[in-house]
């Protein structure tokens, strides 16, 4: 049987019910969240469901929302089941004042550096891994240079406009709203 992004859909629903939600197809690849607490038991669920068997994990990375307040940071995990040739990606939103989500170097070897990166870089708390610290910035870096929280350029420049960024002003951050997630950008910003 070829795996198919209905099928896979399904086999979560009936597992999981309405706990994953967001079902997307962007580029023919299934997309979908659930709750970060759930993170572990989705992936777990995955890796070891015979007819699924996600058992590759290809990317973990973080994305920054800004506009989506107690949501902002998306951790993003593209999965690949090497015996279908299937591919899909499950995100994980966490607010930036908390950014703890259960670590997955457990399951997966390759996530023990990916998260650490997505640490370095994002500040992703990742509760229970073996070594969860910087691995390419100084330890001595009180920030996280990937967040959208620093303007790219010389402010006193005339000649740029952040907007051009896609950053600042009334441009939502290159985010799009959903039924679910409305816009959060404050009126005063506008």
């Amino acid at each position: 049987m070829s795996l198919t992004n209905d099928y896979i859909k399904q086999r979560l629903t009936e597992h999981f019910g309405d706990q994953v939600a967001g079902f997307e197809e962007p580029y023919g690849m299934l997309t979908f969240e659930a709750p970060k607490e759930l993170n572990l038991k989705v992936l777990n669920f995955l890796y070891d469901d015979q007819e699924l068997q996600f058992r590759f994990l290809t990317d973990l990375t973080v994305v920054h929302y800004p506009a989506y307040m107690g949501r902002e940071l998306a951790v993003v995990y593209h999965l690949h089941n090497l015996v279908d040739n299937c591919r899909i990606r499950f995100k994980v939103f966490t607010a930036i004042e908390k950014p703890d989500v259960y670590t997955a170097s457990g399951l997966f070897s390759s996530a023990n550096w990916q998260e650490r990166e997505a640490y370095d870089f994002y500040g992703v708390n990742f509760v229970g891994h073996p070594n969860l610290k910087r691995i390419m910035n100084v330890d001595e870096m009180d920030y996280f240079p990937m967040r959208k929280e620093f303007p790219l350029e010389d402010q006193t420049r005339v000649d740029k406009d952040d907007e051009m960024f896609g950053r600042g002003g009334h441009l939502d951050f290159g985010n799009l709203s959903t039924e679910d997630h409305k816009r959060t950008i404050p009126e005063s910003e506008k």
